[in-house]
């Protein structure tokens, strides 16, 4: 691999950078350039910056969505030189520096850049099967939330108004397929709704005796943790009355059942549930792929790239790629990782512009946490590792820092103290759709598939 070098962008105006994707590593790469003398643009499918580590508490009712994300031009606004723009990237032209972007109505524009950053992150990956996706949806946007929320809380509802047998346990069993932070933390809060919020609230069924099934490949939960909190995790988990399942593998999921297939060979085993949830893997978003295919870049099989040590495309020092997208020195898919890259990445182009060399991307890894339960939850940062009330404290603490916006750190705070004293949840109101929804021109294509050849410019709102 080449040297990282200094890449030296046209100067007869200023330095246009397009930054891509509005996540962790977009967001703090956009408010570090927003202190240089360049033009930013951030492009995004939401219009909102989204705290995904708390995903899973909105979709159980904890807090509310305006509590864990927060407007993008909100967030933003203080920076005169930094502008958001809503759109999803479907299409790169490299010789032409210019991405293509689909808006909500499915019409296109085009937005220039001297310099790319790629922060599009990841979505949920069935495995090659995407038809799971439509009975066991995953946990990246607050679609997926709100989508939980419901299935959760009305799989209750439906079961009260059924007579006992097993279509009403069916109803009351909830299967959660990965055994990473994600599924540890919904299948400790499933039981933790039931066992508390839920417990007193119904006539004739006990939400006390609702099935949380967590399966995962793995020979234990929290893989990514030191075998010490693993183990304390599970001996929480079980303490719940979450029924851990491991070595085996999900294999299909139908509107009624779940089938795993060990991984040893055995029989397929079947579990009738009409919920099921799924955090087991993820893959590059389609322009992601789009990206690597344009410019060649190798990709494993979820998407992510090789890239150079400063985390420039291999002949594009123009273009970065930074977040869960990177594929170089095992870095993690972190929320800690994209805000490092992101910051990185902004001084690149820092360095580029004052003519200095670049520097490799180093990442310093700040530690892990996951939540469990009320008092439980783990924390491992180098040699310091923290379980159950400490770790609890330790992670609200590290959650509570990071959240954007000084009013959604004072309204989570407060919410986390109601809950330590009250069993109820708040924000538990979900809404049951149609099975046939209106017309919608503003709502973005269920499957946006990205075109394969060059478009058209439509009006070019970088001019």
């Amino acid at each position: 691999m080449r040297e990282a070098a200094g890449y030296a962008p046209a100067v007869s105006e200023r330095t246009k950078v397009l930054v891509i994707g509005g996540g962790f590593g977009g967001l703090f790469c956009a408010r570090r350039l927003g202190r240089l003398d360049v033009d930013v643009t951030l492009l995004d499918r939401a219009a909102c910056h989204v705290f995904q580590p708390l995903l899973y508490q909105c979709a159980t009712g904890t807090l509310s969505i305006g509590q864990i994300s927060r407007s993008l031009r909100e967030e933003l606004e203080q920076y005169r030189n930094v502008r958001a723009l809503l759109g999803e990237a479907v299409d790169l032209d490299p010789d032409e520096r210019v991405v293509t972007a689909r808006r909500p109505d499915e019409s296109m524009f085009t937005v220039d850049y001297d310099v790319l950053i790629l922060a599009a992150g990841m979505q949920q990956s069935y495995f090659g099967k995407p038809e799971f996706a439509q009975f066991a949806p995953g946990m990246k946007t607050l679609d997926d939330a709100l989508s939980i929320r419901r299935r959760l809380f009305c799989a209750f509802e439906i079961a009260e108004t059924l007579p006992p047998g097993p279509e009403r346990d069916s109803w009351l069993t909830f299967v959660v397929a990965g055994g990473g932070p994600t599924g540890v933390e919904l299948a400790g809060q499933i039981r933790e709704i039931t066992t508390r919020a839920l417990a007193n609230q119904f006539h004739s069924i006990e939400p006390t005796e609702a099935r949380v099934l967590l399966f995962d490949g793995g020979e234990r939960v929290l893989a990514g943790f030191s075998p010490r909190l693993a183990v304390k995790a599970t001996r929480t988990l079980e303490e719940l009355g979450v029924e851990l399942h491991m070595g085996v593998h999900v294999t299909d999921v139908l509107s009624d059942k779940v089938t795993v297939s060990p991984k040893d060979g055995g029989p397929d085993e079947h579990y009738a549930a009409r919920t099921a949830l799924w955090t087991a893997g993820v893959e590059a978003v389609p322009f992601a792929r789009r990206f690597a295919e344009v410019l060649d870049v190798e990709s494993d099989r979820a998407g992510r790239m090789a890239v150079e040590p400063d985390l420039s495309v291999p002949g594009h020092p123009e273009i970065f790629v930074i977040g869960d997208l990177v594929g170089r020195d095992r870095l993690p898919g972190v929320a800690e990782n994209a805000m490092q890259g992101g910051m990185h990445a902004a001084a690149c182009v820092r360095r580029d512009l004052e003519g200095k060399k670049r520097k490799p991307y180093r990442y310093r890894d700040l530690g892990s946490a996951a939540y469990i339960s009320r008092g439980h939850a783990l924390l491992e940062a180098g040699p310091i590792q923290l379980a159950g009330f400490l770790g609890w404290v330790g992670w609200g603490v590290i959650h509570i820092a990071f959240l954007t916006g000084v009013q959604n750190r004072v309204s989570t705070l407060a919410t986390w103290l109601m809950t330590i004293a009250r069993a109820s949840r708040t924000d538990r109101t979900f809404l049951l759709g149609s099975p046939i929804p209106p017309e919608d021109p503003y709502t973005w294509p269920t499957e946006a598939s990205a075109p394969r050849h060059a478009m058209p410019k439509a009006e070019d709102v970088a001019s």
